[in-house]
């Protein structure tokens, strides 16, 4: 008679439950976080609809979509092992792909078509396709097609480079090789050749060549470990899951055959939705079991799965569009300039159409016979008129060719210029060793060139905390269990060095990891669990060791006797809890899909999972239903402490939940990160009442995850409390001194946080975010008109604080708030009501007033909701920092997002404009780099626009004295070649390497940054000062050789060359005298070009088939001539000088005192010179 007990009956369904109790995932977007993270979910899949960042919506989206079922329009059928049947209906992709933009035909067109998406571009296009018209042929027409066609040329071979190296990569990619099943073996094919429907065997360390479904793996159970690095950044390895139903077919020996239906490709890396149909049985396939392309197969010997997705339509490729494109400030604020410059011109051109329009009128009667105007043609027997079209028409051709012969008042080598200098600044950003991250042998990177100076003008930083702020290497320091406190406060050096470890086969296998012990807690974990204690102590460790997602793999080490156990997962907090589960002797040495091998204090003890509910961001726990050696059957649970509470039996225990509360406020206080641990034992009846509603749930074809959800609420609960856990997450090196001065350079610093409250203000106050002189105002809610109140008496507090002790000014903003500076706090909850809807106005009012803003519990939408907030209702710029996928959406909405290369892998990084490896590196990027980035680019776009109106005007005036036909005395190259050579070098090169303060000022005197603040190098003071000295300049260059050869016999071209030389030495000297930092490279460029421009002019009026032959060299032998160019830079430059001098000596900015403040430097070595820096006021907001 069998004498088992119902509940050992349990261990004979173990292999029936191990397909059901893998790890299904409970949403699209769980991940195994063992604690207070937050994942983020992709939903572009979902079709353009409005973000609501302030609900939970995100979520509850993907569960409806799990909801619907898969129809026979909106799914895809897959044949296994049969590509031809599966291909019949619809041809699938290939798996070959391409990310190269062009191929040999489509490169001139459409290269050409985005290079034109410059209006700029389109402009030079037009001059130059109306200069080839004989009716408006100012210029050559080659020469007028040279300086676009330079352009063009230069963009174009960049691209085609780029584009080379994407083809050659593509070629590498679809050309490895794969085994595929071909007539019951496995072949080797190229990957450009995979079917979708083809069966693929993958071994260990071996790429995965498309999104498969598996199959089979080694493992008896049908466990595979991938790594998705390739993917989404995260080294630590993710599990994947064959179902039964396939695990025990080989491919070689049998025809396996079946039918997957499954979702039409889409973005979600995340979620997968289908059901296979194999021996007559429907399973349902969700995330656990497909692997995407780019995975790595890890720890596994062999994996074998079915094609679903191949090439372009895999979710790797998929994703591959890279972030959205953004645009600088500045480069914004500069078109406003470039329309008022396009409006110059046409009034330019206005001008001299009218006046040639009345000069025609007046010497109507003598145009046939006018020698430069000569009208009719007498060279025949009947008179005809000469290139003359009637007055109507010629005042149109006059309009035009102005535009022509006018044409770089817009400067097409701004464009390119601009690209050159920031590709140079890039480069010099991603060598400074001040940024290099030695232990995680990182540099700076730089992966959007285009918003460099942005830098320069940051006003708000949002930052994450864990991993940004801090090292995100998590730390056991304590515990509660039962009530008592075991704070770690003694630690046993014997154990400290020498650690558990465990025997196996002679060899002695230690944790990678050595965590500090309480001297208390090791001896009553060491006693076994007879007395009471020892049996709360022996379940909260069995509990870390086992309720988690953590694989244990074997390391060797250069001892042949001893290995390393690593703990690899997902979490940082959960190896960190698994690592202190060995310190104490619970050590996991094994971990399968259906058990798992935990040594206790020397005896290996293998427990089956029968069950296990993932982490998610909604319930915020996790759980796993074990089997225990005597055959009882518990779940134990773990999570954030506002949830597990919510499922505690509270009439249990009394005592031990009030003590838990009291110590993990106490935990919190002193910024460790906590979790709660429970337990339950199940009856008989409970378990199969669960595994029953597990089984419908897992393989339900509609709403599935809201199903497993379900599941897991029914039986996470009634849980009796075994204690929590303190983890600390140190703060990197040097956070507190950069946030300091951030702050001092008059950077507003936020930080969003998905952690509690209690841990986000310890961590602010030891980073110095939070001081002890502010005034904390906190807004914690549960309904919108709580909401409203808090923030109404809030806004009230903040006003009244600041009055007192700052100032206002006359439009009633509060100027400064030194004496008692506000700080809100803020929790996700309340964020809910507040965003999206009218409460928002009243939230940025509110912060506004405050120093700091500290924002607890947030969702990944959250925080991009708070960056949407700040940037829709001011003009500030913002910068988002943060180094895991939740800060992806706040990264992507700021101005400027930097990615921190952190434990949480690479997704920040990837989605960010700039990467580094610590938060400190930010006060070097933006308050060095970013100062010298805004203060050059901003100086050499107001110079280019000088440089070339001054030219303008020269051809201006000239046009003013020849009738207003249109001829230039300047020859048609000298004209081409002013912007390409004789003035581009030395601007390019004062834009790389200028330095108005060097970097020991710009740290030591943050609210120098306050110059990129006020827009004190580009503004449109600046913009219309400049204009007006170029009006001068230009009057100066033309009106003195005019004059001093007014009587003489000097041709065009002679006074020509002396025009082009007179305004080259101008601009080149206009730029010396801005100069701040000389080196042997300015000093080339500047006094180079002005001598490349005499052998250009040389050259050219050295060749007899142009006009002008050998007019240099007559008029430079005459010493007017030189009299003229001496007399032509002095004249044009004092004012200049004159006005700098004053300005500088009787209203100097912060930037010139500081300056003087460095030539001084050397006769006061101590540092006694003192720098007044103007006061940083925030300007008004749009």
């Amino acid at each position: 008679m069998d004498s088992k007990t119902p509940l050992e009956n349990l261990y004979n369904i173990e292999p029936a439950l191990s397909s059901s109790s893998r790890r299904n995932n409970l949403s699209a977007n769980s991940k195994s976080l063992g604690g207070n993270s937050i994942r983020e979910v992709n939903f572009s899949d979902l079709g353009p609809k409005p973000v609501k960042y302030g609900s939970r919506g995100a979520e509850s989206e993907i569960y409806s979509m799990s909801q619907r079922e898969i129809n026979d329009e909106d799914a895809r059928l897959i044949q296994i092992n049969d590509p031809v049947k599966t291909n019949e209906r619809f041809e699938f992709a290939g798996n070959s792909i391409r990310t190269a933009k062009y191929s040999i035909l489509t490169f001139v067109p459409r290269n050409l078509f985005e290079q034109f998406h410059r209006v700029a571009y389109i402009y030079f296009l037009v001059i130059a396709v109306l200069n080839q018209l004989p009716q408006l042929a100012v210029f050559g027409r080659f020469a007028s097609i040279l300086p676009l066609a330079f352009v063009l040329l230069v963009t174009a071979v960049k691209d085609a480079y780029e584009d080379y190296r994407r083809h050659r990569a593509d070629k590498i990619e679809n050309n490895r090789l794969a085994s595929v099943l071909v007539n019951h073996e496995f072949q080797q094919k190229k990957w450009k050749d995979i079917q979708v429907g083809e069966i693929i065997k993958i071994h260990a360390n071996e790429t995965i060549p498309c999104d498969m479904v598996l199959l089979s793996t080694c493992d008896p159970t049908g466990v595979a470990y991938v790594q998705t690095i390739n993917l989404d950044g995260e080294s630590n390895l993710k599990t994947r899951y064959a179902k039964q139903e396939t695990l025990l077919k080989i491919p070689e020996k049998e025809s396996v055959s079946g039918l997957i239906k499954c979702e039409k490709p889409n973005r979600n890396i995340y979620g997968f939705q289908a059901n296979m149909e194999v021996d007559g049985k429907r399973v349902s396939l969700g995330p656990s079991n497909i692997i995407l392309r780019g995975c790595e197969l890890k720890n596994t010997t062999w994996a074998v799965g079915v094609v679903v997705y191949a090439g372009r339509e895999t979710k790797a490729m998929l994703n591959n569009s890279g972030a959205p494109s953004k645009r600088s400030r500045l480069e914004t604020h500069m078109n406003l300039e470039i329309i008022f410059l396009s409006v110059f011109l046409t009034a330019l051109c206005t001008v001299v159409s009218v006046c040639a329009a009345v000069w025609l009128r007046r010497h109507r009667d003598e145009l046939d016979y006018l020698p430069f105007y000569r009208r009719k043609d007498f060279s025949e027997e009947e008179e005809e008129n000469y290139n003359y079209y009637g007055w109507g028409l010629e005042i149109v051709f006059t309009f035009l060719m102005s535009v022509i012969v006018f044409q770089i008042m817009i400067p097409i080598s701004l464009y390119i210029s601009m690209e050159l200098v920031r590709v140079g600044q890039a480069y010099f950003m991603i060598r400074d060793t001040q940024m290099y991250d030695e232990p995680s042998n990182s540099r700076f990177q730089c992966r959007a060139l285009n918003i460099n100076e942005d830098l320069g003008q940051i006003k708000y930083i949002f930052s994450d905390k864990t991993g940004t702020l801090t090292e995100n290497k998590m730390e056991f320091q304590c515990a509660s269990i039962g009530g008592v406190d075991y704070n770690g406060g003694k630690v046993s050096s014997q154990d400290q060095k020498d650690g558990y470890f465990v025997q196996v086969d002679g060899k002695v296998l230690r944790p990678k990891m050595v965590v500090k012990t309480d001297p208390e807690l090791l001896q009553f974990a060491r006693s076994g669990k007879e007395t009471k204690e020892g049996s709360h102590i022996h379940d909260f460790f069995l509990a870390l060791a086992a309720c988690n997602t953590i694989v244990p793999l074997i390391v060797d080490t250069p001892d042949p006797t001893l290995k390393l156990i690593d703990y690899q997962g997902e979490s940082p907090d959960e190896q960190a809890l698994v690592y202190a589960a060995a310190a104490y002797g619970f050590m996991l040495i094994e971990r399968t899909s259906g058990h798992i091998v935990i040594d206790i204090q020397g005896e290996r003890q293998r427990f089956n999972v029968l069950g296990l509910h993932e982490f998610d961001s909604d319930r915020k726990r996790m759980s796993v239903i074990l089997g225990l050696p005597n055959k009882s059957v518990k779940v134990f649970v773990k999570g954030a402490d506002t949830t597990m509470f919510s499922v505690i039996d509270r009439s249990l225990n009394t005592s031990i939940i009030r003590a838990t509360e009291a110590h993990l406020h106490s935990y919190s206080s002193i910024g460790l990160r906590t979790l709660v641990i429970g337990m339950r034992e199940l009856s008989t009846s409970e378990f199969e009442e669960w595994h029953s509603a597990f089984e419908v749930a897992s393989t339900a074809l509609m709403g599935r995850a809201r199903l497993l959800r379900k599941v897991a609420n029914s039986i996470e609960r009634n849980i009796c409390i075994l204690g929590a856990s303190g983890i600390e997450d140190k703060l990197q090196q040097g956070v507190p001194e950069a946030i300091e001065s951030l702050r001092t350079a008059g950077i507003k610093v936020w930080v969003l946080t998905g952690d509690k409250q209690e841990t986000a203000i310890s961590i602010g106050y030891s980073s110095k975010l939070l001081t002890n002189k502010m005034t904390q105002i906190i807004v914690n809610n549960n309904s919108k008109e709580s909401c409203r109140k808090s923030l109404e008496d809030a806004i009230i507090m903040s006003k009244k604080l600041t009055t007192m002790s700052g100032t206002t000014n006359d439009t009633g903003r509060t100027l400064g708030a030194s004496l008692t500076p506000v700080a809100l706090i803020i929790d996700g909850t309340s964020l809910v009501y507040i965003l999206d809807c009218e409460l928002e106005e009243m939230l940025f009012e509110l912060a506004c007033n405050c120093s700091v803003v500290l924002c607890c519990r947030v969702a990944p939408l959250q925080k991009a909701g708070i960056v949407a907030l700040v940037k829709k209702r001011t003009s500030d710029m913002t910068l988002a920092i943060g180094d895991g996928a939740n800060d992806v959406s706040m990264i992507q909405m700021a101005d400027v997002g930097v990615g921190i290369s952190g434990q949480e892998g690479r997704q920040a990084v990837m989605a960010s404009d700039f990467a580094m490896g610590q938060f400190r590196f930010l006060v070097t990027l933006l308050l060095v780099h970013g100062h010298w980035n805004y203060q050059r680019m901003g100086y050499m776009i107001l110079y280019n626009f000088y440089r070339n109106a001054v030219f303008v005007l020269v051809l201006f005036w000239y046009v003013l004295f020849t009738c207003f036909t249109l001829s230039t005395a300047i020859n048609e190259w000298s004209s081409v070649l002013y912007s390409v050579i004789y003035t581009s070098v030395p601007t390019i090169v004062v834009g790389i390497l200028d330095k108005d303060l060097n970097r020991q000022t710009l740290l030591k005197y943050p609210r120098l940054y306050g110059a990129g603040h006020r827009e004190e190098c580009y503004n449109k003071r600046l913009f219309w000062i400049t204009m007006i000295d170029t009006v001068w300049q230009s009057a100066v260059v033309f009106f003195i050789p005019l004059l001093a050869y007014w009587g003489s016999t000097i041709d065009a071209s002679s006074i020509g060359d002396l025009w082009t030389l007179a305004v080259v030495i101008l601009v080149n000297l206009h730029l010396a005298m801005d100069v701040n930092r000389w080196n042997w490279l300015t000093h080339a460029t500047i006094w180079g070009s002005i001598i490349a421009t005499f052998i250009c002019v040389i050259i050219i009026d050295a060749i007899p088939s142009l006009v002008g032959y050998w007019a240099i060299f007559e008029i430079a032998q005459t010493g007017l001539f030189w009299l003229c160019l001496l007399a032509i830079i002095i004249t044009a430059l004092i004012p200049r000088f004159v006005v700098k001098v004053l300005y500088q000596f009787y209203t100097p900015c912060d930037v010139q005192i500081a300056r003087e403040a460095e030539k001084f430097q050397a006769r006061s070595e101590s540092g006694a010179v003192e720098v007044e820096m103007n006061l940083i006021l925030d300007h008004p907001r749009q």
